[in-house]
């Protein structure tokens, strides 16, 4: 009997794109594939924690955002196309073993990281070019969505071949030409399929959920990073207890400030609503996982810095000011009641005053010892926390005294 791989549920091909799942919740499956992205994320932080240079934020800011690209079109894939057959879970599986040998890559001795990196990358780029490739190969009235995705793609792994010829600076020059390129197609669909076809592609509720749990993934590493650098320290005070204290209300009052203006919160209508809203998860998270490693190297952990001006200080508060920044960013693209427009537009306003604040802090010389340090931070997110708090209560209370 001859098996037709289209049909059988054994293999499970892509779920048609048209086809809908009310209410679909977050597999096991994805849970697990997540995990290999929080090794990989420790990893970057790791590496540029033990040599901080320009240079170093600068590819420390490619690897994360490649890092998410293949998370998030894996992500992607999942929310459109996944079924519960073998197909999905291979599919999986290789993309996971991908990411696991960049991980591996990144330890390569400096004479061979840039070409053993560079295999990697390409291979992860060719995977993910027939990922969506191949859901054509089962859904003809995809092939006209992925045309884009495939040919941007394959541009940028061509690109990528090009840097096993060529030196630094050139190198990391194309290298960030090819990450512009992977974020290009969304932009290419909507302009040159979807706007004649007048079909709109939105955000789904569950991938929302999925982006909350990478952010979750970095704020597992803000932590690691806590904790890291406290058991660096040889002897534990009272005084380093009350700092570590500190760290941790601080991480937990940036989750709060996060969670509490972006989640449940549906994305704008439109496809490319959907992807500028995921873009922007890069630079929130970056300053985010940078926020990690610099409080870490703030309490005397790993921070291996020759250049003077780049010290933990001066990248905390960089870093606050790019997470705040890209959550007032993030907010434009999010879908909030008519009644809380007001309250959106002041939230945005005290979240960029707080982030030039905190850059402020970052480049102004001062010398408060730690303690007092955290506890200026801890304070002002805090009064941020309750200035919001005090207008929504605000807000709530007006719509209480106005009649029906």
């Amino acid at each position: 009997m001859k098996l037709n791989v289209k049909s059988n549920t054994w293999w499970g091909p892509p779920r048609n794109f048209s086809t809908e799942l009310e209410d679909r919740k977050v597999s096991w499956l994805e849970l697990f594939y997540d995990l290999v992205y929080v090794i990989a994320i420790a990893q970057i932080t790791h590496q540029l924690a033990a040599h901080v240079s320009p240079l170093g934020l600068i590819d420390y800011m490619y690897f994360f955002a490649m890092i998410f690209w293949g998370w998030l079109n894996g992500s992607l894939y999942h929310d459109l196309h996944a079924s519960s057959g073998l197909r999905t879970r291979l599919m999986t599986l290789w993309q996971m073993l991908i990411i696991a040998a960049l991980v591996i890559t990144l330890e390569s001795p400096p004479e061979q990281v840039v070409f053993n990196v560079t295999i990697v990358l390409m291979v992860m780029q060719l995977y993910i070019t027939y990922l969506w490739w191949s859901v054509g190969f089962y859904d003809k009235y995809h092939r006209k969505l992925n045309k884009p995705y495939t040919i941007i793609y394959l541009l940028s792994l061509a690109l990528m071949g090009t840097t096993l010829f060529l030196k630094q600076p050139y190198i990391r020059l194309v290298f960030f030409v090819t990450l512009l390129l992977n974020y290009l197609p969304p932009f290419a669909t909507q302009r040159f399929v979807l706007n004649r076809e007048t079909i709109q592609m939105n955000l789904s509720a569950s991938m929302s959920e999925r982006l909350g749990l990478f952010t979750i993934i970095v704020f597992g590493e803000v932590i690691t990073g806590v904790i890291g650098g406290v058991g660096a320290l040889h002897q534990l005070s009272f005084r380093i207890w009350m700092n570590f204290g500190l760290a941790v209300m601080i991480v937990f009052a940036l989750w709060w400030l996060f969670f509490t203006l972006t989640s449940d919160r549906p994305c704008k209508p439109g496809f490319v609503n959907s992807s500028l809203l995921e873009i922007l998860y890069i630079p929130t998270l970056i300053g985010l996982g940078l926020i990690g490693m610099a409080l870490g190297g703030l309490f005397g952990g790993e921070f291996h810095s020759k250049i003077a001006w780049l010290t933990p200080k001066t990248i905390f508060g960089s870093a606050l000011c790019l997470y705040f920044v890209g959550i007032a960013a993030m907010m434009y693209f999010l879908d909030y009641p008519s009644k809380y427009m007001r309250l959106k537009k002041r939230a945005q306003a005290i979240l960029l005053l707080a982030a030039l604040v905190f850059l402020a802090m970052a480049l102004v010389e001062f010398h408060f010892s730690l303690l007092v340090y955290l506890l200026l931070v801890l304070g002002l997110i805090i009064g941020i926390i309750l200035l919001l708090n005090y207008h929504w209560y605000v807000l709530h209370a007006q719509a209480k005294d106005r009649p029906d």
